[in-house]
């Protein structure tokens, strides 16, 4: 499998993962800055939470980590949690806009 494969995959799964409060995927809420898959099958991805004092930070994360492992191919998943910048309802995508509303 190539790594835009594998990312394409990694994409899929974060669209399954929600946070309890929003009936929006972390994926289309634009919660997902960066994806790095490396040769090896190391996989390094960067993301925010809608607020720095999310109460569902800890079950997102770890959501986000055991789907993330679960891909073919994946061999370590590290999640780096990140506020900069600051998510804001711009990174929603249409249909996450759509669905909240916000269109």
């Amino acid at each position: 499998m190539t790594k835009f494969e594998m990312e394409e995959k990694i994409v899929d799964v974060l669209k399954t993962v929600y946070d309890p409060e929003i009936p929006v995927n972390v994926y289309d809420l634009g919660l997902i800055y960066k994806i790095d898959v490396a040769d090896d099958g190391k996989v390094d991805i960067d993301m925010t939470l809608t607020a720095p004092n999310c109460p569902a930070a800890d079950f997102i994360m770890e959501d986000v980590r055991m789907k993330v492992d679960s891909v073919e191919g994946v061999t370590s998943t590290t999640l780096n949690l990140v506020f900069e910048p600051e998510w804001n309802k711009d990174m929603l995508s249409e249909e996450a806009k759509l669905e909240l509303g916000f269109l």
